[in-house]
């Protein structure tokens, strides 16, 4: 059985609103599913992701495969790095204790860097409500062309 981490479309017309879901890859997008692991809300700004962590990776080291759009979001989240790293830890690259200073310290990075996106969009939007909606414009010096000189019935014939 071909088991796919994807998601389900819940929510009314124009307002989606996503579950994560481990289903069989056969059923309907909207059908049955063996477990949720969390939820996708795109309309939000930034869009808001919750997802278990802890499930998404042992489903993924299940075999479990996930979809563009889920990968995606597992990457956000850390959970394909977690993998990543807990893979060199059963190859023998280093023990779980300094897998796990790194996956906390790429998260307090990974953390941070989202919290100064976050304020960077609040304040472009403060700033962008702050813009008057009629600007003025400036009037420009009208320069005037320079004056045309007629080309004459003998100029022309001269120049053929």
């Amino acid at each position: 059985m071909a088991v796919k981490m994807r998601l389900q479309r819940h929510g009314s017309k124009k307002r989606p609103f996503y579950f994560i879901v481990v289903a069989d890859g056969r059923s309907p997008r909207d059908g049955k599913f063996i477990q949720k692991l969390g939820t996708y809300n795109p309309l939000t700004v930034p869009a808001t992701v919750q997802v278990d962590r802890q499930k998404a990776l042992d489903w993924l080291q299940k075999g479990a495969q996930p979809t563009d759009t889920v990968r995606r979001i597992l990457s956000f989240k850390g959970v394909l790095f977690l993998k990543h790293l807990l893979r060199g830890v059963s190859l023998g690259l280093f023990d779980e204790a300094t897998a796990m200073e790194k996956f906390t310290k790429w998260s307090v990075e990974h953390d941070a860097h989202i919290a100064k996106r976050q304020g960077a969009h609040k304040k472009a939007r403060m700033d962008s409500r702050n813009v008057p909606v009629v600007k003025r414009v400036e009037s420009t010096p009208v320069v005037e062309a320079p004056a045309q000189t007629e080309v004459t019935q003998e100029e022309t014939k001269t120049e053929e």
